[in-house]
């Protein structure tokens, strides 16, 4: 049995998917999934052992439309679970003739393009993301309410690719003592930013700990940080802002001891990962952790205690609520961290 999993938007949000992929491995053994993802995704759908295959919704636009649904066909797939509703791919798989085609209620277009409804709201929901995205597999099964700390195992991670000879003899040299801590300091728009001068306090007093510090971020953050990278280059071990591919900054992550950065993907690609993972977040649905927190054995955040911060709401360049989170409280998490093993890449 052949089931699509369309999850075609942010890396974090594909790796708050892969517990739909793992549930379903676990409901109907032998199954196989397939991914239906971005291109910039696939190498996340690549190192999630739930996942079998990957279908790139970039190249299935590029398409005439009668190649459109013959490649849907080719997948043989008997469901599609439209967890990101998209109105393309949810024409497109009922003029496939997938046998069940599951989406949520409240698009409308669902109603005319989809056999399995599923009543959801997102936004007035106490429940984790990850745990939302499960609900659409209530056609399928009645239990679909699982506890965070079942979800949490199933978001699972492994490099497909090992780390580049360069970045592992780099992590390498540490003593027995030291962290290689990864700092992300963008997020594209993704977050709340916490903002480059506590970044650069933390990398002072990280330094000054005797902790290894490394920038990693897009091509264009790196343009964008050129100036505070220069300003803290004595305090940073490198800065790879454009060296990594994300196949290659999977296995940076997987080898490196845990990130600090905003409710970002490589925040969560790191807690899928099993590394250690702090997130800083604003107080408010639904950006606030209770929603997006990252999941994993040593994820964990911060998060300033004001639920109903109205500045975040409405004002949200002038709210101080993530900036109130102070460097020195993200280094006490951070020095209570362990060095994690070397893990083969």
């Amino acid at each position: 049995m052949t089931f699509l999993v369309s999850r075609t938007d942010a890396i974090g949000d594909v790796v708050l998917t892969l517990p739909v992929c793992g549930r379903l491995k676990q409901l109907f053994p032998g199954c196989r999934v397939v991914l239906i993802g971005r291109t910039y995704t696939q190498a996340v759908a690549e190192a999630c052992p739930w996942v079998d295959g990957f279908l790139n919704f970039d190249h299935l636009i590029t398409l005439p439309k009668a190649e459109q649904i013959q490649l849907l066909q080719t997948q043989q797939a008997e469901v599609i679970l439209h967890i990101f509703p998209n109105k393309l791919l949810a024409q497109l798989a009922r003029q496939a003739g997938i046998a069940v085609r599951i989406g949520t209620r409240n698009r409308l277009f669902h109603w005319l393009t989809c056999n399995r409804l599923v009543a959801l709201s997102r936004r007035r929901s106490s429940l984790h993301e990850a745990q939302l995205n499960l609900q659409l597999l209530a056609p399928l099964h009645a239990d679909t309410l699982l506890p965070l700390p079942e979800v949490a195992n199933l978001v699972r991670l492994q490099p497909s690719e090992p780390l580049a000879l360069q970045w592992r003899q780099m992590l390498s040299e540490r003593t027995e003592t030291q962290l290689n801590v990864v700092l992300h300091p963008r997020s594209r728009g993704s977050a709340r930013e916490w903002g480059l001068a506590h970044f650069g306090t933390l990398a002072r007093l990280l330094h000054a700990a005797g902790h290894r510090v490394f920038v990693t971020g897009t091509a264009a953050e790196g343009e964008e940080l050129q100036e505070w990278l220069t300003e803290h280059r004595s305090y940073l071990t490198a800065d790879l802002t454009g060296c990594l591919t994300l196949p290659q900054l999977l296995a940076f992550l997987h080898q490196a001891d845990g990130i600090v950065a905003g409710s970002t993907g490589p925040l969560h690609l790191a807690a899928a990962l099993g590394r250690h993972a702090l997130g800083f977040y604003p107080p408010i649905r639904p950006m606030h952790p209770g929603r997006w927190a990252p999941l994993g054995p040593h994820a964990e955040y911060l998060v300033f205690d004001r639920p109903d911060c109205q500045d975040c709401r409405h004002q949200p360049a002038a709210c101080t609520c993530i900036k109130a989170l102070t460097p020195v409280q993200a280094l006490h998490h951070i020095l209570a961290w362990k060095p994690m093993p070397n893990l083969p890449s």
